[in-house]
């Protein structure tokens, strides 16, 4: 169907998360590797939680193989991390200031106040990525330093984050019930916000406050019908991805 197109979709853009990171380590690993490394800690992280230790250690087994230092390994981690959050922050912020009326009575909230929040957004993504282009950028913690991607890779990474996160929406968009008039562009401002309310309750794949957040925001709908919805998607996007990664790993390491 339609959802698992796009559930495709958001999956791939997921390996050009760690294909961004290891251009700007500058480490050559075949695409097969990158994107089974990549699918893999996504697909069992989203759906186990506890990204850094799920997600890591698979990362860890796949591309430790392949002559990746776990150094390597942890600042993959985090530049994939940063790709992340500049396509949602680019997102949320453009939903916020093109729909802020729209969304100000799904979320119980002003106008300005969206409009001020996503101006917010808008200005720290676009503050970073003049900070890195201006000269190299490093992260030192406890003696280790991680080099930041530069404006070029960092305009990939947003553009990779917002289809990554666009697409993501799409899936569940398409699975609401069909009487709905919500619009796409104010969808996936509430799909970002849900997503990272979710994320801040370090519940595995926001598990019920995801869910929560969405059916505020959609009261206008039937509530059983939009929670149908949510439980197709979360076997959409979390649980069958899942499935296949744990075939995919039993198939790797037989072989």
């Amino acid at each position: 169907s339609l959802a698992f197109l796009f559930v495709g979709v958001s999956y791939l853009f997921l390996t050009c998360y760690d294909a961004l990171a290891l251009r700007q380590l500058k480490i050559k690993v075949p695409y097969r590797t990158t994107a089974l490394a990549s699918f893999t800690s996504y697909a069992v992280s989203f759906t186990l939680g506890f990204p850094l230790l799920t997600a890591g250690t698979i990362r860890y087994w796949i591309y430790s193989k392949k002559g990746l230092s776990a150094s390597k390994i942890a600042a993959l981690t985090v530049i994939a991390g940063f790709t992340f959050w500049l396509g949602m922050g680019v997102v949320l912020g453009l939903s916020l200031v093109a729909e802020a009326g729209q969304l100000a009575a799904l979320t119980f909230t002003s106008i300005r106040l969206n409009q001020g929040v996503g101006f917010a957004a808008l200005l720290m993504v676009f503050g970073y990525l003049g900070w890195v282009s201006l000269k190299r950028r490093h992260v030192r913690v406890k003696g280790w330093s991680l080099e930041l991607p530069g404006a070029t890779v960092s305009m990939s990474q947003m553009v990779v984050g917002i289809g990554d996160v666009c697409a993501a929406a799409a899936t569940l968009y398409v699975l609401l019930p069909a009487g709905s008039t919500i619009g796409f562009t104010t969808f996936v401002g509430v799909y970002v916000l849900a997503a990272m309310l979710g994320i801040a309750s370090n519940a595995p794949g926001g598990l019920g406050v995801f869910e929560a957040t969405i059916l505020l925001a959609l009261s206008s709908l039937p509530r059983d019908q939009v929670l149908g919805s949510l439980l197709l998607f979360r076997v959409c996007y979390y649980l069958v991805p899942f499935v296949v990664a744990l075939a995919m790993l039993g198939f790797y390491e037989i072989v």
